[in-house]
């Protein structure tokens, strides 16, 4: 008995890969080098680019700068 994706077997566009996204304008890449669309409504996971290790420094200057400005 194998086990398939029921997106695929119901002929569902969708992607297998992680979406990773970035808080720096909505920019987004997905772990799926062959990840045609990176619309959300195409992948089942979604994570912020700082859950990713090593965290992405984008988000680090976002936060940053949020720290700054409620400092002043």
């Amino acid at each position: 008995m194998s086990m398939e994706c029921a997106f695929c077997t119901d002929g569902i566009d969708h992607c297998h890969g992680t979406l990773v996204v970035h808080p720096d304008g909505g920019f987004a890449e997905c772990t799926d080098p062959d990840c045609a669309d990176l619309a959300r409504v195409r992948h089942g996971l979604i994570i912020d680019c700082q859950t990713v290790d090593p965290a992405c420094a984008c988000g680090a200057a976002v936060v940053t700068e949020a720290v700054l400005r409620q400092a002043s």
